[in-house]
């Protein structure tokens, strides 16, 4: 049997699942490692700890399959970050996508002559998530180790480094880092003079199709592989997610809700507007991936079960708990209204300095209407980015959900509720490990057939109605409140 294993590099554990040549998984397994936060905006990781994490997976994967030939292929989360020197090793931790410690520079060139120019040549949203913005940090703030660095790279070209030897980056996630220009497939030079870099620094694009079967001979016996397996070096999980839930049609897009969460659709040409900066990433050499950003997506779940429920250690029947307490208020939290903002936004405000709110409390609210109205408004958050793609692309009409909030038949309701349009899950299997898979199997050339939807969800038009008034609150509450909240953050910090 040829196996192909899609391996996706997430900000919280390595995800793998087996796939036959039919495009059906029958096997997958997950191996957590934790995020480092040292100082206030600091989230940084340990590469050698995610690599080990990765050995594992395979290893315990491989063991269960009965496989005459395996393809192995990355999806890998955006936005990451890691200097190393000559000899490859690590100078700073990974600093992730969530890492804020660069927002002034971000800002600074959000408002520069120069902030449009690179958002429309890269594609890339100006924010602290850009490596380049992180880089532009390091050479600030730690000039010695800026000089020593040999290569500024991600977490996937730390894995690749690994298995080949080879500094090789894939278009997808190289359009993530601000540093590319999307049109050329090629680094864009005013970009790299400004962070201070040199395109030797960087590593070499390659298509995400790109495959080697060259694998190091020492990581080889370590995985316990052939030495000539194939590995495709893939996309970004965005991208991916997308392939994985059959989300590349016009008029269909992709919803991902993890701890962060994403709207995305797929476009023959990138979708830009300064003001709201959607992103627009390259799937590869036809296609883009284009959408918006939240920071706060199953981070308010944590928070929630933490401060209001006070679980520090939640687990799947706490989640269910809180959903089920959630189903007794009625939609519209009866006149409470949140703006999810605990960690700051990015689409389609892009504020580092914004902050959650709580508006419309009375008497009559409880603990529990504070909680609907908190996961209401992710799905208000959610709605406002997709909203804001409609407007520059054509209408939406069908929703392809994936990540952890799919678990929860209440909130996909609720989403179906709020943005008043079908829903459809497609698998319960992660999305963009599945995507990987998928891309695979089209770079073999191997056809493989689309799932039925096992679950598809009607929105409640009732419902929508009364959401819909809610919604204008929550639009109003930002700009409203914008100016409170930078006096707010500049007081405390």
């Amino acid at each position: 049997m040829h196996c192909i294993i899609g391996i996706d590099i997430g900000t919280g554990s390595i995800k793998a699942v087996a796939v036959n040549e039919c495009g059906e998984a029958f096997h997958n397994i997950q191996k957590p490692f934790p995020t480092i936060h040292t100082l206030e905006g600091y989230s940084e990781q340990d590469p050698e700890i995610i690599w080990q994490a990765l050995i594992i997976c395979i290893k315990e994967l491989l063991s269960s399959l009965n496989a005459d030939r395996i393809t192995i292929v990355f999806s890998s989360a955006m936005h990451s970050l890691l200097a190393v020197d000559n000899n490859g090793a690590s100078l700073t931790p990974l600093i992730i996508w969530a890492d804020t410690r660069s927002a002034f520079i971000a800002e600074h060139l959000k408002n520069s002559s120069e902030g449009e120019e690179f958002y429309r040549s890269t594609g890339t949203p100006i924010h602290a998530m850009s490596p380049l913005c992180k880089i532009k940090w390091l050479k600030e703030n730690s000039p010695d180790i800026f000089v020593q660095t040999h290569k500024f790279i991600s977490i996937k070209e730390f894995v690749w480094w690994k298995l080949f030897g080879v500094y090789e980056i894939d278009y997808s996630i190289a359009s993530a880092t601000g540093l590319f220009a999307i049109a050329h497939l090629a680094w864009y030079k005013k970009a790299l003079r400004w962070a201070g870099i040199m395109e030797s620094q960087l590593s070499q694009p390659v298509s995400t199709t790109y495959a080697r079967k060259d694998i190091v001979p020492h990581t080889a016996a370590l995985l316990n592989l052939p030495a000539d397996t194939t590995f495709v070096i893939g996309a970004s999980d965005g991208c991916l997610a997308n392939i994985g839930s059959f989300a590349t049609q016009p008029g269909v897009a992709a919803i991902t809700i993890g701890s962060s969460g994403a709207v995305r659709v797929c476009s023959k040409v990138p979708i830009l507007h300064f003001p709201s900066m959607p992103f627009s990433y390259r799937l590869n050499e036809d296609n883009y991936i284009c959408g918006g950003p939240i920071n706060n997506g199953g981070i308010i779940i944590d928070w929630l079960l933490k401060n209001f429920l006070e679980i520090d250690a939640p687990h799947a029947a706490d989640y269910d708990s809180l959903f089920e307490k959630i189903k007794a208020i009625k939609p519209g939290s009866e006149g409470l209204v949140f703006l999810p903002y605990i960690t700051g936004e990015r689409a389609p405000v892009w504020d580092a300095k914004s902050c959650g709110t709580f508006f419309g409390l009375r008497r009559h609210h409880t603990a529990t209407h504070m909680i609907r109205s908190a996961v209401e408004g992710i799905c208000f958050a959610i709605y406002d980015t997709l909203q804001m793609l409609e407007q520059r692309t054509s209408p939406i009409q069908q929703l392809q959900v994936s990540g952890g909030f799919t678990e929860t038949k209440t909130w996909l309701h609720m989403i179906a509720d709020v943005t008043g349009k079908k829903l459809n899950l497609v698998q319960t299997d992660d999305a963009s490990a599945m995507g990987a898979a998928y891309l695979a199997l089209q770079t073999l050339g191997i056809k493989y057939a689309i799932p039925q939807m096992p679950i598809s969800i009607e929105p409640r038009m009732d419902h929508h109605h009364i959401y819909q008034q809610n919604f204008s609150i929550y639009k109003s509450l930002y700009p409203s409140l914008r100016e409170a909240m930078y006096k707010l953050y500049n007081i405390n910090h």
